[in-house]
């Protein structure tokens, strides 16, 4: 059953009458319509981030497990369900609360509809645009942008670079954009119309000496590292950071010649030098850290009014404010897969920011109509294309979904196509948070299949690994997710097993978080014993099997339908009243 407009609104005008839409303190009036905002201040600020490359509407499910440990529990973005719900008051089984937890998801998701869809995103980011006025708007990417579909990885992200076009991206930063080949990026910013910065990424002493590209050969800048934007008569800095773990998470074997990092103090002596030089009327920095990371970031340096931040996938429906020793630094997060539309209003005075006002803005497909321009470019891309996207391959009896820190239905599906391909004891899988969701009783196409997997280093492989082997392996993607310092975690979740099962304390230190590991048949596994395992998305050398989609295609069109009734999470120590967590 879908909703009609008229009721959907009803519905939103009820939670809005109840304070129940997220906004901010400074706001005193809610609109009974989300769409329709409330012109404040001096300048709008637009931001999209991770959105993979889904140009059509999606379903997407965001997580019941979030953890935060140490200072990071109990606070944004590490809330799930009724936590969340309950932290930004929003009404339990309006729209919002499904746009934002999983609660009630299958029934939610049939209610309400797809979200997201770059033509139903163009409609909404135009009429927001234009009810403020267009020359005193910015529309800001994060990054993750050029990757997640099948179109994009046969056309090296040249597809996105059209689309973000259209659409109007005036400022984007990077992450998985740096999965392609040099010359490839390259390729594709020049012909991107906007401006991409990256304070973060240089270029390598000996590939500068050997004539390597540099934006700046004195100071080692790959690219722009800041942008002044004139909006009006004011002066907006923007700001690039780039994931700073790229060549750790990804290949550094794609990008040889650059190094990436925080870079915490060439940050705090950019935006010093920003302030006095440019004398702009409020500084903003595009990130792709995370968000853990950013807010660490921002109490470090001071100067930065606000941080949109990417690469976590959290959907944190307002601002998280930062104190520092010198004054207050908003740090937000879009969500993923085109699914949100951040949305801030600047009032400014005396060069810097006076008063904000916020909407995390979901897109709701059935809600919005379709940007024509936008859909007639987003077909012309599918085009060539669509017999293989459409190719149908099996059924979901079961939800399959991929996000949430220890495993997802989706990524069991992987592990086990894995094993039956590979005649494998084991199977590993990244924890990646990007791949869309496919509801109970929906065919599973090939284009689902390349939501999940299509990457530039797809390749699969197996192998024998000794007990020790596979819990160091456990130990250390554990510490990327659980280490306290944020500036030591990389982002994604838990590496997914199949065939095997662990015990996982998230509060111990480095080295001990891992126990109790036992084959699925219940013997614990030997330290000193091989066992042969399978895998994909090698980030050192490159593996020689097969394609991981094809790996996952064959096996589905062997099973036909496919379900997981129980999901494959390892048992949680001292994890038990975390509000980032929810079995039901």
């Amino acid at each position: 059953m879908s909703l009609s407009r008229r009721e959907f609104l009803r519905l939103l005008g009820m939670a809005g009458a109840a304070g129940m839409i997220p906004g901010i303190a400074s706001s005193k009036t809610l609109n009974t319509d989300i769409y329709q905002i409330q012109r404040f201040g001096d300048v709008r600020l637009l931001h999209i981030t991770d959105t993979h490359a889904q140009l059509l509407p999606i379903y997407y499910r965001e997580p019941s497990f979030n953890l935060g440990i140490g200072e990071a529990l109990g606070r944004p973005p590490h809330l799930v369900t009724g936590s969340l719900l309950k932290y930004y008051g929003i009404s339990s089984g309006s729209p919002l609360a499904h746009a934002f937890t999983p609660v009630n998801y299958v029934d939610a998701a049939q209610k309400y509809g797809k979200v997201g869809g770059f033509a139903y995103l163009k409609t909404l980011v135009d009429k927001v645009r234009g009810e403020f006025g267009s020359a005193k708007t910015l529309l800001f990417d994060s990054g993750d942008t050029w990757q997640g579909s099948g179109t994009a990885f046969w056309s090296k992200g040249a597809d996105m670079v059209e689309v973000c076009n259209l659409l109007g991206v005036d400022v984007m930063t990077g992450h998985w954009e740096f999965t392609y080949l040099e010359h490839e990026i390259r390729k594709n910013l020049a012909a991107f119309k906007g401006d991409f910065v990256a304070q973060n990424v240089k270029v390598k002493e000996d590939a500068l000496f050997n004539g390597a590209q540099a934006y700046d050969e004195k100071t080692g800048h790959a690219f722009r590292p800041y942008v002044i934007k004139e909006l009006g008569k004011h002066r907006i800095a923007v700001i690039g950071q780039a994931f700073p773990y790229t060549p750790i998470a990804n290949p550094g074997r794609f990008i040889p010649d650059w190094t990436f990092g925080i870079n915490a103090t060439d940050l705090q002596e950019l935006v010093n030098m920003i302030r006095s030089k440019d004398k702009p009327d409020a500084v903003v920095l595009i990130s792709h850290n995370g968000m853990d990371v950013d807010i660490k970031l921002a109490r470090e340096v001071t100067g930065i009014d606000v941080i949109f931040g990417g690469h976590t996938h959290d959907a944190v429906p307002r601002p998280f404010e930062v104190r520092n020793s010198k004054g207050r630094t908003l740090v937000t997060n879009g969500g993923t897969n085109g699914k949100f539309l951040g949305v801030m209003d600047l009032k400014l005075a005396n060069g810097g920011v006076k008063e904000y006002r916020y909407r995390l803005l979901p897109v709701f497909a059935n809600e919005l109509s379709a940007d024509p321009s936008m859909q007639a470019l987003i077909d012309r891309i599918r085009a060539p294309h669509l017999d293989k996207l459409q190719k149908s391959l099996a059924t979901a009896g079961s939800l399959l979904y991929r996000r949430g820190n220890f495993d997802g239905p989706y990524d069991q599906v992987i592990c086990d196509a894995l094993r039956k391909r590979n005649d494998a004891t084991i199977a590993l899988s990244p924890g990646f948070r990007w791949g869309t969701t496919v509801l109970p009783g929906q065919t599973i196409t090939m284009e689902h299949v390349l939501d999940q997997t299509c990457m530039t280093y797809p390749e699969t492989y197996a192998r024998d690994m000794s007990g020790m082997e596979i819990k160091n392996i456990l130990e250390d993607v554990g510490d990327n997710l659980f280490n306290p310092d944020p500036y030591y975690q990389q982002g994604g979740d838990m590496v997914r097993v199949g065939g095997m099962s662990y015990r996982i304390d998230p509060s111990a230190p480095i080295g001990q978080r891992i126990d109790e590991m036992r084959l699925e048949n219940g013997e614990p596994l030997d330290a000193s014993k091989k066992y042969r395992v399978a895998g994909w998305a090698t980030v050192g050398a490159q593996s020689n099997g097969e394609p991981i989609w094809d790996t996952v295609a064959s096996y589905l069109q062997d099973v036909k339908t496919v379900e997981i009734r129980k999901l494959n999470v390892p048992v949680l120590k001292n994890a038990g009243n975390n509000p980032g967590l929810d079995f039901t």
